[in-house]
């Protein structure tokens, strides 16, 4: 059995590194395997330089990440908030409501969740629901009700200052 501290690799199949540049006397003096003048003969070459063009470091974004202008922010609301609305004796439920009570952001589409429970019968109004939300609510008796989406269905506007600038 071959222990680990016995390991070592096949009789000359490794090799010492090639001293080059140490004179004439053996193998790699002189131009030592740089061939003649030039820019290859010579240590002037920055690493990652890529013969003019712009390196791969200065191509890449500075910062991490992605920003997508585009996509469209949810105001999420659970079904817990929704059934504590319905105990104060709110009967329909609609994003001004939700507003109001501090439950969601001004301006952002409104979507419910079904994370808790539902006992009373409400009309939810909102843009987007779960599917575990809806069947809370029609199973509790209320109704759901979905608004259409802002902007027309359309994707929202992007934002930034290179786009208000025009």
């Amino acid at each position: 059995m071959i222990k680990v501290h016995e390991l070592a690799p096949a009789p000359g199949s490794n090799r010492g590194k090639r001293r080059v540049g140490r004179g004439i006397g053996g193998k790699g003096g002189k131009t030592a395997g740089r061939g003649t003048k030039g820019q290859g003969a010579r240590d002037t070459i920055p690493a990652g330089f890529e013969g003019g063009q712009l390196p791969l470091t200065q191509r890449l974004p500075k910062l991490k990440g992605f920003h997508n202008p585009f996509r469209v922010s949810y105001s999420v609301v659970n079904l817990s908030a929704v059934q504590n609305l319905a105990e104060a004796g709110t009967v329909v439920i609609d994003p001004t409501i939700l507003l109001a009570k501090g439950q969601v952001h001004k301006g952002e589409p409104v979507k419910i969740l079904g994370n808790g429970s539902l006992t009373i019968p409400v009309t939810v109004s909102a843009h987007a629901f779960s599917e575990a939300a809806k069947q809370a609510i029609v199973s509790s008796g209320g109704t759901v009700v979905v608004l259409d989406a802002p902007n027309g269905g359309r994707r929202v506007p992007a934002k930034g200052n290179a786009l208000t600038n025009r």
